[in-house]
């Protein structure tokens, strides 16, 4: 496991009086782990749920795929380090929004506000904040809709409320979004301005795709 190697080359750089005191931030952090693995795991539920209703009822599948990924523990603490903020697994859980995070690719773009409907009218899910980036694309042209909902994870012997960031966007929007961000954070030399216009100007160009593609559907179901 990651945390292990962490953890390992960590405390294998320690004095001894601060071994204790990393070994019961390492187990708090495999609790944290598990909390937001636990509250990922919940929406991937629910989301499947509405995916198979959808089916039912309506004879086609909105969602094409849902992805989830949990912050590493070095992650966690290189973020906190950067906001100058307490290394704990209570601070974390304060201050970062982010540590579970769910990408769910949807084929139409009508399909994203449905599904996210859905989700911020749940009784028991607390929509804490909605970013609209297919409205208002990034300057880059990143399209997306972003949200953070409070999930109930019910443990044996407590409730917690747990942020899961939640991206939804199209097939195309995530194709432009996993090539721009291999060519952005992936490569050594610095992408030139000229060749960030044209990502740009692609980025407009699949989302005018998107729409097209969305209108050929709905002429067709139509029919």
């Amino acid at each position: 496991m990651d945390e292990q190697k962490f953890y390992l080359e960590t405390i294998g750089q320690a004095t001894d009086a601060d071994r204790s005191e990393i070994e019961t931030l390492f187990y708090e952090f495999l609790e944290l782990e598990h909390l937001y693995e636990s509250a990922a795991e919940l929406v991937k539920t629910q989301l499947g749920i509405y995916d198979n209703e959808f089916s039912m009822k309506f004879q086609r599948n909105p969602i094409h795929g849902i992805e989830s990924r949990i912050k590493s523990p070095q992650s966690i603490v290189g973020k906190l380090q950067k906001k100058g903020l307490e290394l704990s697994a209570k601070s974390a859980q304060k201050h970062l929004m982010d540590i579970a995070g769910i990408r769910v690719v949807c084929y139409y773009v009508n399909d994203i506000y449905a599904i996210a409907e859905l989700l911020s009218t749940r009784d028991d899910f607390k929509l804490v904040k909605i970013k609209d980036y297919i409205r208002n694309p990034k300057p880059s042209g990143y399209r997306s809709l972003h949200m953070i909902v409070m999930v109930p994870v019910y443990l044996a012997t407590c409730r917690k409320e747990v942020p899961v960031e939640i991206q939804i966007r199209t097939i195309a929007m995530d194709f432009w979004a996993s090539l721009e961000h291999q060519l952005r954070y992936k490569t050594h030399a610095p992408v030139p301005p000229e060749l960030m216009d044209e990502l740009h100007e692609l980025a407009g160009t699949i989302a005018e795709t998107d729409l097209r593609m969305q209108d050929i559907y709905q002429q067709i179901n139509d029919l």
